[in-house]
């Protein structure tokens, strides 16, 4: 850590990123996660609240240090993840509020958390408040590996709980153990919705009968893709919850994910709201 010089320190976490586009969009955003009561956790939560998501979990006194990541930056725009987890995978289902869930049209989750000791537990809980308040339940598989080692549990969640589903394609291929066309027909006939990133090529959503195809909208030079799938499900979940159909959510959802990779950083800095709404989205 010492020896980076070029470097920039930026509060993350792909749910945290996910919430914040929303809350930039414009939207009402809560977050559930831990952080220890250290520097980053307080930066962390300074940061959160200035982006105007509500963040009630208070820091830990004990345990592990809040989580970090050593992001490395290649000239191709490619991310390589140097991350200690820390207080992340000490979270419990006792720290989602089921009133927060209650207040909600969608709670979103993210693959990684399956990780963590309490992970399928953490899972089930809030399936669970989200069905007594007839609330969406919204998944990221977060990464491929993840799916790869979670697959049979994972994959009976995503059948028996989940209304909208994001993946890569790398991520559905492996979670359905097959190829990518393969997989996103099972997982269409699985889940209500279903929408795949694709990179440049954009993305794919499938809306019960419904087949869409969204183009990528890069800014401008790739400088950086992390993010970028944080930033898609934000601008598609911003857009399902705020009356648009899932073609326009998509759109929305590509122009915030061409934001974010125009720059380094997992969170928009320019006015994304600004901009959806210049587009008449």
């Amino acid at each position: 850590y010492a020896d980076i010089t070029d470097a920039r320190e930026i509060s993350g976490g792909s749910a945290a990123n996910t919430a914040v586009g929303v809350a930039a969009l414009g939207g009402r955003a809560g977050f559930a996660g831990r952080v220890h009561d250290d520097v980053l956790g307080h930066s962390f939560i300074g940061d959160i609240g200035a982006a105007g998501v509500q963040f009630t979990t208070p820091p830990q006194t004990d345990g592990a240090p809040t989580a970090s990541s050593i992001i490395l930056v290649t000239p191709d725009a490619i991310r390589s993840m140097n991350t200690h987890l820390g207080a992340c995978i000490e979270f419990q289902p006792d720290d989602i509020r089921p009133q927060e869930v209650a207040a909600s049209k969608v709670i979103y989750l993210e693959g990684y958390l399956f990780d963590a000791p309490a992970g399928p537990e953490i899972f089930a809980h809030a399936a669970r408040l989200a069905g007594d308040h007839g609330v969406q339940v919204s998944l990221s598989l977060s990464d491929p590996w993840c799916a790869e080692r979670h697959r049979e549990a994972l994959s009976r969640f995503v059948h028996d709980h989940v209304d909208i589903l994001f993946a890569n394609e790398d991520e559905a291929a492996s979670l359905c153990d097959s190829d990518v066309a393969t997989a996103t027909e099972t997982l269409c006939k699985q889940v209500s919705e279903v929408v795949i990133t694709r990179g440049a090529a954009g993305a794919f959503i499938g809306h019960g009968g419904s087949r869409h195809e969204v183009a990528s909208r890069p800014l401008g030079p790739v400088e950086d893709t992390t993010g970028a799938g944080d930033l898609f499900a934000a601008g598609y979940l911003y857009g399902r919850t705020n009356g648009r159909d899932a073609l326009a959510s998509g759109t929305i959802a590509s122009l915030t994910a061409g934001e974010v990779i125009s720059h380094i950083g997992a969170r928009p800095e320019a006015d994304i709201a600004s901009m959806v709404m210049a587009e008449k989205l």
